[in-house]
């Protein structure tokens, strides 16, 4: 028996490879953790080759690649509505970091990020780029639930429920490093919260890092006009540029927000290999600023989608993200051609896989590439009739349509439901959390 093959039978699979084919009635195998093989319908002998094998008919559905939250603090699930309709530093300063400080802990960490992991595969993210406290204790449960993550090694100048200082940071940071490499899962990225919190010092200690171990820097960059103006009345400069004097600005920088950039800043992103990482939600939310989607793409700069948490979105829904995205582009740049439907979801899938270093391994339906997949529904009303499924599936879908998920060929959710998470668990530890909150508020 071929029992480590499954056979997926989709109406269409859109597969974000290079010239972004949208095959029909095509069969995709997976054998074991890959994608082994496309072939037409009428061409698959399923008794004859496939024995056994396990077959999952999609009859109205896209499959496409997983989608790729580029920008995460997966464990802020349990900080969600506790302060919202706040400025940025209103609501860091006065709400998040207090809120931090009284409650983050080991297990803080493990039972918020199951509550996101949960939200994610539901909504169709197989693979999240995280930055918060305890990154080990990320990894080990992103692992435990079968979620592909990449893991902050998170970078501040002052102390923290995890580390005393910047050197405490970048040493427990790499000692996560070298415990992962056995997790089959999960990466790491270097991550200095942003240029406000972090020392030209420290700065420089991580970019010798990041160039010998080859690790992307994912940080908050640009995110408000505020923290421009702070930048110059105390550097003299803007923070990109500090940055690219202390040798940050490479391709190895992951630049989460940038809704605060000139022409010069743009021309030097594209110069670089900079990848980008836009979280309209977020930023509409916050009324951080804009960014410049269309103008970044038209120079060829890679932009990559996050959600950003959970406690500043409200929700982690990258398809809705994706759609955001798209109108946003439109709306900022005047031009209703700007971010069409298949540059949306190369953002949410191939762009933030590259931007992570994973895009020889995911974010296409390839052949080779690791099975992290997504069924998408399209048979409801608010989904008829399907005249293109690619802008059917950016304008149109939502993320109660996800019905199945595949994280590195092993099924996650199935019929909308979730295999291997215990929903009911993770709801009444997230319900503890806020009567804990609740009571000493």
């Amino acid at each position: 028996m071929n029992s480590q093959y499954q056979i997926l039978l989709p109406k269409w699979i859109v597969t974000v490879n290079p010239s972004f084919e949208v095959l029909t009635d095509y069969a995709l195998i997976i054998k074991d953790s890959v994608i082994d093989r496309l072939i037409p319908v009428d061409e698959l002998q399923i008794q004859e080759d496939y024995p056994g094998a396990e077959t999952i008919e999609l009859p109205d559905h896209i499959l496409m690649p997983g989608l790729v939250n580029s920008h995460t603090h997966a464990s802020m699930s349990l900080f969600r509505g506790i302060a919202d309709d706040l400025h940025l530093m209103d609501w860091l300063e006065n709400h998040i970091w207090p809120a931090e400080g009284r409650w983050v802990d080991r297990q803080f960490i493990d039972d918020g990020c199951q509550l996101t992991i949960a939200e994610m595969i539901r909504s169709g993210t197989t693979c999240m780029n995280d930055m918060y406290f305890y990154p080990d204790q990320v990894a080990r449960t992103a692992q435990r639930l079968g979620m592909r993550a990449v893991v902050g090694l998170i970078l501040l100048d002052f102390p923290t429920v995890w580390a005393k200082d910047a050197d405490d940071y970048l040493h427990k940071g790499l000692a996560v490093h070298d415990e992962i490499k056995e997790y089959s899962l999960i990466t790491s990225a270097l991550a200095p919260h942003a240029p406000y919190t972090v020392s030209d010092e420290a700065f420089e200690k991580l970019s010798v890092y990041s160039n010998e171990l080859d690790l992307p820097v994912h940080m908050h960059i640009h995110e408000t006009e505020f923290e421009v103006a702070e930048a110059i009345k105390n550097t003299g400069r803007r923070p990109l540029e500090r940055l690219d004097q202390l040798n940050l600005v490479n391709s190895n920088l992951i630049a989460v927000h940038m809704t605060q950039l000139n022409e010069f800043e743009i021309e030097r992103l594209s110069e670089t290999g900079v990848h980008v990482i836009h979280c309209p939600e977020s930023n509409l939310k916050l009324a951080s600023g804009l960014c410049p989607v269309a103008q970044l793409q038209d120079n060829g700069i890679n932009v990559a989608l996050g959600t950003d948490s959970a406690a500043s979105n409200n929700d982690l829904d990258m398809l809705a993200e994706m759609r955001t995205a798209a109108l946003l582009a439109k709306g900022v740049s005047g031009d209703a051609t700007a971010c069409n439907a298949q540059q949306a979801i190369q953002m949410a899938t191939i762009n933030g896989a590259k931007a992570l270093g994973l895009g020889e391994r995911i974010g296409s339906i390839e052949v080779k590439k690791q099975a992290d997949l997504i069924g998408v529904d399209l048979s409801k009303c608010n989904t008829q009739p399907v005249y293109d499924p690619v802008t059917c599936l950016v304008y149109a879908a939502n993320s109660q349509q996800v019905s199945h998920v595949w994280i590195d060929g092993v099924c996650q959710l199935r019929d909308y439901q979730l295999i291997n998470i215990d929903t009911d668990e993770i709801i009444n530890k997230a319900r503890s959390w806020a009567d804990k909150m609740r009571s000493t508020a």
